[in-house]
This record gives C-alpha cells, structure tokens and sequence, in this order.
C-alpha cells in the first residue's frame, strides 16, 4: 500500500478533549470528512496514561487524515452509558473505537505497543479510502452508477472484476451482494457476504447490505400500510401495530415515515419486545447511507431520548 495521504490540519484541530455536548459534531458529524479515533479513559486508569500519549503521536503522524478524540468516562458517564447502551463495549478502559461516516468500524481495548497502534490508525485509514489504490476507486464508482441506472448486470461484473484485483475490498463486495439484491436474488447476496474475508466481515460496506437483506426479508410479509395505521390511531398504546406499521411504511419506501413510528414506539416504552424498536431503527439506519437526513435526523432524535 501506498503512504497515507492526508490533508494538512492545524495540530489543535487533530486531538479535542470531546464531551457529551461535543460528541455528535466532533464525533459523528466530524467522521463524515476524515475517520475519528475515540480514546475512553478516566485519570485512574494506568494504561490510560500510557496509551493517551502513543495514540495522540500516531494520530499526529497520519497529517489529517484521522482526528481523535479523548472522552473522560468520568466526566461523561451519561455519554457512555448511551453509548453502552447502544453497542459500545465501555465496561472497561482503555477502549479506543474509530469512527467513520457516523458509526463505529473497528476498536480495541487496553495498551498496545506503539507500532500496533501506528498499523491500527493506518487500517482505518485506509478503510474509509485514505490511501491511492490503482484506480480501483474510479472503478467502484462506475459500478455505482451502473447499479444506480439499472444497468445491475453490468454493475456485478464490474463489481466482480474488482474482486478479482482486490479480494479484500469491502465496498465491491458490497455492491456485489446490492446487485443480487435488485434482481431479487436474496440467497444470492448473502452467499457474497458470507464469501467475504473475516478480517473485512464486519466492515460499513458489508454490515450495510446484511441490514438491507434483513429489511428486504421483512418486506416480503409486510402487511398493508392502511389497515395498520388506522389500527394504530384506533389504539396507539398496540405496540405490536405500531412496530408492523413501521415495517410496511418501510417496505413502501417510506423510510422517514418508518423511523417515525419507531422513535414514538420508543419513547413509549424502549424496552418493548426486548428493546425491538432500537434494534430496527439500528437495522434502518445501517441499510442506508450514514449521511442520508433519515439517518442523521432519527439518530439526533434517538440520542436525545436515550440521554434524557
């Protein structure tokens, strides 16, 4: 691989102390431009006090192309418990989670040496598209388009001709298993995925399709959109009808609509079914784009109830 390029960025800008009222745009919204690499630790923690100073040098040395964060758990419980509560294995420190496009994409927990820490800020990097890679990229994006104007055949093959270049490539893989998908080929598209290499298994590109079979899946027992609203608005304390409505708007592509009902099915009991209305709005929100205004917006709006 090539050298990581980065933009220039004053070294004030690079490492922020972030709290809890900083956290959505040094954070999620700051990921959208450049990876974030989060470092949880309390004064406390002894290899905290080692690990802060490692992780604040490899990030100085990517020149831009990664910021980092410092959360102090201690300062911040309310932020931590929510982020607990959300996914993020906080229960012990350091944990350190790299943030690209608004989510969590790889993480480890207490020290390590420094040059395992240089190859873990390098491979974040380079998987949110850091680095040159032999025109592979102009090609993604002409699959992209393909698969955009329907040409899907056209699009798999060229997906498919990436992997032949570059087996490890999360995003053509991806597009792969998109393209199986708009033929209606469901098998199909979980056969690529599960032909991924593991060490890419759970990358953005690859956890978004898992997210758009499971939703293509509840699509085909979807029930109609009419009788479920009106059965809502006769009884809005059925749960279950609210949780079936969200699932044909969705299933309509009405995914605003959709995230709508689970935010209200949440804020009137978040633990429901086993907390069923988070784990879809997490499902929704993995199948589309981190910077679509339906993700953006329910994921303010969920943070904000979680933190309340």
């Amino acid at each position: 691989m090539s050298d990581i390029i980065g933009s220039t960025a004053p070294a004030g800008d690079l490492i922020k102390d972030v709290t809890e009222a900083t956290f959505m745009q040094d954070v999620v919204d700051a990921s959208m431009q450049a990876p974030v690499i989060v470092d949880f630790w309390a004064p406390w923690c002894g290899p905290c006090k080692t690990l802060g100073p490692m992780l604040e040098a490899a990030v100085t040395r990517a020149k831009g192309a990664a910021t980092m964060a410092k959360i102090n758990v201690d300062e911040n419980q309310r932020l931590a418990q929510a982020l607990a509560q959300q996914g993020l294995p906080l229960q012990s420190i350091p944990t350190v989670v790299a943030f690209v496009q608004g989510r969590p994409v790889d993480m480890f927990q207490g020290a390590l040496p420094a040059s395992e820490i240089d190859a873990f800020v390098k491979k974040v990097i380079e998987a949110a598209g850091g680095t040159a890679d032999g025109g592979l990229g102009e090609a993604l994006e002409a699959a992209e388009q393909m698969l955009a104007e329907g040409a899907v055949a056209d699009a798999a093959q060229t997906f498919a001709a990436i992997l032949g270049e570059d087996d490890k490539n999360a995003a053509a893989y991806g597009g792969l298993a998109r393209a199986h998908i708009a033929l209606g080929d469901l098998e199909q598209a979980e056969a690529v995925l599960n032909g991924a290499p593991a060490e890419i298994s759970t990358a953005p590109e690859i956890e978004a399709v898992h997210a758009q079979i499971a939703l293509a899946r509840q699509a085909e027992n979807a029930g109609p959109v009419t009788e479920l609203r009106a059965a809502v608005e006769a009884s809005p304390d059925n749960l279950q009808a609210r949780f079936d409505l969200a699932q044909a708007l969705h299933a309509a592509g009405d995914a605003e609509a959709a995230v709508a009902e689970l935010l209200e099915l949440f804020r009137r009991d978040r633990e429901w079914n086993d907390g069923a209305a988070k784990a879809q709005l997490f499902t929704i929100f993995d199948a589309l784009k981190p910077n679509d205004p339906v993700v953006l917006n329910g994921r303010r709006k969920l943070s904000s109830m979680i933190f309340a």
